[in-house]
């Protein structure tokens, strides 16, 4: 499932390439058929992200809410979008001879400019929302760390009030929203707090320091397209381009050594998803 980084930064696709201009929206799978009516035509106006959730503003006060979910994915077609990443946005690797391109696999929705196109593919929400249906929804997600209006000290009073495991609240969405399975380890890790430890035995000071660590690793991610939580000397290497096995400390590391301190990396399930951590560091 895509972070909220990655979330970001397809806001920013939208914005850079489609703000501004007339829309066509269509269906290719037939499923999206009546929001794409409603869209069709319709000049985008603005972009908005919140979390793993993003908004898209058309004139007559049109909100298009996609959440992308485990499955879902955007295709891009048109210049200057050559800088997202496959798991989510795929660029073809040349250029169409004929423009716009024919849909791949199941498109959702398609919308399309005179010069770029963006297709839909398996979201786990796409629906087209009121200005209040709108605010209605952005009421029920958390406080996104990329946010200028994210307040962490909301956020911490909902963790702070908590019996539950840190680690179980950081995936709740209505808490701290855009936060996934790679970011939650890996703050944790860098934190050294042990996951399981109850939200209500955490600190200001040491929530504090979690969420300015996990801002500037979610925004780090804005700007790279890329999750990277090692610091240079706990790398396999120390200078060149980060290989991917080399990115993070314990997601998806589990059973191999801690860059730390070399204690086999443990894994375990926690909030539906595999939660992975190191006994000997994450000891907070």
């Amino acid at each position: 499932m895509p972070e909220g980084h990655t979330v970001h930064r397809l806001a920013g696709a939208f914005a850079a390439r489609f703000v501004g201009k007339t829309v066509q929206a269509s269906s290719p799978q037939g499923r999206f058929a009546d929001g794409a009516a409603l869209l069709d035509g319709r000049v985008l106006r603005a972009t908005e992200a919140h979390g793993k959730q993003m908004f898209l503003m058309f004139s007559g006060e049109h909100w298009l809410r996609v959440h992308l979910g485990l499955y879902g994915m955007w295709r891009f077609a048109g210049p200057g979008l050559a800088g997202f990443g496959r798991r989510v946005s795929r660029l073809a690797a040349r250029e169409e001879v004929l423009f716009p391109p024919e849909p791949r696999g199941l498109v959702r929705l398609r919308l399309l400019t005179q010069s770029n196109v963006a297709d839909l593919s398996g979201p786990t929400a796409c629906v087209v929302l009121s200005s209040a249906e709108k605010a209605v929804a952005m009421q029920r997600l958390g406080e996104d760390p990329l946010r200028d209006d994210a307040d962490p000290r909301r956020a911490f009073t909902k963790v702070h009030a908590s019996r539950s495991a840190v680690g179980l609240l950081l995936m709740r969405q209505d808490i701290v929203a855009g936060i996934g399975n790679i970011y939650r380890a890996e703050v944790l890790f860098r934190a050294r707090l042990d996951p399981h430890r109850p939200g209500r035995e955490i600190s200001a000071a040491v929530w504090d320091a979690l969420w300015t660590d996990l801002a500037a690793l979610l925004q780090d991610g804005v700007e790279t397209g890329r999750i990277v939580t090692t610091e240079p000397e706990h790398r396999g290497r120390a200078s060149g381009k980060i290989r991917r096995q080399d990115a993070s400390y314990v997601a998806h590391r589990a059973g191999r050594p801690c860059r730390v301190c070399g204690t086999p990396v443990l894994a375990e399930p926690m909030a539906g998803r595999t939660l992975y951590w190191c006994p000997m560091c994450q000891t907070g």
